[in-house]
């Protein structure tokens, strides 16, 4: 592997095995946020350097040109830290390309880690009597009941127990991406799979879309702009909303694809959910387009900093800073269980939902060790913000390399372990 990459770089061609090039000296590529003295809130430096030995480790596989994280402990920021590059050192660079370090302060495309901010706001406009996710979708979209999908709910929307997984391939054309019309039309005319609320089955892309029209339908109002004044510029956020301005383009960092090249039946199956090749996704969410649209399932940019800071406000009952966007009932029947250890159709692995977040577990969880009070959602493919009331925590975590399967994905997960028991609830003051 060493050879062969030397080889690629001296003749200044992409790697093959498509992996970053990590330099020995990886505080060199590291920038530090500022961190609370972790003493204050029940942990030790100790406790903070294992969980960043973690990230080391999953950053020296290459997999990932940068790695970002923060973690907060009752409310206070241990971590935040970054590592790599967010642009330059990608498997397709040159050797010789212009390296930009990430740093804490670099937003990325956060994919499907937008779904739970598209959650909450479904809950926040139910909240204020806007809507109601026990009704369906086509009480809000007449057109929508065709082709037998009149009972489906907002409810089975969040959950992904609608039926209608699959995006169509023209949804994330370039040439139609803003038309929210002929988007209205695809839903529209797309065909369940399964009867409403009988299966799970991750909707990658559909939901977030469905939903972002029932927001339009309601309030008149484009989706971006009802998140920022109901929850975000309340709260003081720079980042977290779908896509980015014109002149912040040039600040979120780069997503490569990495790693083993998706073949089929596994590159089948994801393109069937996404609608394009998984490599072609990761690609296009450079692209400006991409990251000028408003896509509610999958564009979300935000740092670490700031999607950790959004499952703060979520694991406090609505309230930051002294300032309340949600009710406290609101996010606890937004938490509510709507599986158990199903393997969903999509994903083919076993992920509780409630209605919108990915939840926790005793064995089985992305948020580490007995997590059964835990919640929050994934990204493509190692992203993820959570919340974790028990241990008082809530993080950011931002990857920017896209591959499906690599050998090294266990030091992913081993990130969400190392935190859950470096942080454990009886460490808490």
């Amino acid at each position: 592997m060493i050879r062969s990459k030397l080889v690629h770089d001296s003749l200044g061609i992409p790697d093959p095995l498509r992996r970053a090039r990590i330099v020995k000296d990886l505080d060199s590529v590291t920038t530090v946020g500022t961190e609370a003295d972790p003493a204050d809130v029940g942990m030790t430096r100790d406790n903070v350097e294992a969980i960043w030995k973690a990230v080391k480790s999953l950053y020296r596989s290459g997999i990932h040109p940068a790695v970002s994280l923060c973690v907060r402990r009752e409310g206070q920021v241990v971590l935040d830290r970054a590592i790599g590059h967010a642009r330059g050192n990608g498997p397709s660079d040159h050797p010789d390309a212009a390296k930009v370090l990430a740093t804490p302060e670099t937003p990325f495309c956060i994919f499907s880690a937008s779904k739970g901010t598209t959650a909450t706001l479904i809950h926040k406009l139910d909240e204020k009597g806007l809507l109601h996710i026990g009704d369906p979708v086509a009480e809000y979209l007449p057109e929508f009941a065709r082709n037998g999908k009149s009972n489906i709910t907002i409810g089975h929307v969040l959950s992904h127990r609608s039926g209608i997984p699959n995006a169509p391939k023209d949804a994330l054309n370039f040439d139609n991406i803003d038309d929210y019309e002929l988007q209205r039309e695809f839903m529209y005319n797309a065909k369940p799979l399964s009867r409403a609320g009988t299966k799970q089955s991750y909707h990658a892309v559909t939901g977030g879309s469905l939903l972002g029209e029932v927001v339009r339908e309601i309030t008149g109002r484009g989706i971006r702009e009802v998140l920022a004044e109901e929850l975000l510029d309340p709260l003081g956020f720079r980042w977290m909303n779908y896509g980015v301005a014109a002149e912040d383009l040039g600040k979120v960092g780069l997503n490569y694809p990495t790693g083993p090249t998706p073949i089929p039946p596994l590159s089948t199956f994801l393109t069937r959910a996404l609608g394009v090749h998984p490599d072609e996704a990761t690609r296009m969410s450079n692209d400006p387009r991409f990251l000028s649209a408003v896509l509610p399932a999958a564009n979300g940019v935000a740092t670490a900093n700031e999607l950790g800071r959004f499952y703060e406000m979520l694991r406090c009952g609505g309230e930051l800073d002294g300032v309340r966007v949600l009710e406290e009932r609101t996010i606890r029947r937004a938490r509510v269980a709507q599986s158990h250890l199903e393997v969903d159709g999509s994903l083919g692995l076993p992920i509780a939902f409630s209605y919108g977040y990915m939840l926790g577990g005793k064995v089985l969880s992305l948020y580490g060790p007995n997590t059964t009070k835990a919640f929050g959602h994934l990204g493509w493919i190692n992203i993820m913000g959570w919340a974790d009331p028990e241990r008082a925590l809530s993080v950011g975590l931002i990857t920017t390399g896209k591959s499906v399967v690599y050998p090294e994905v266990a030091r992913f997960w081993e990130i969400g372990h190392r935190i859950g028991l470096e942080a454990r609830a009886d460490r808490r003051r």
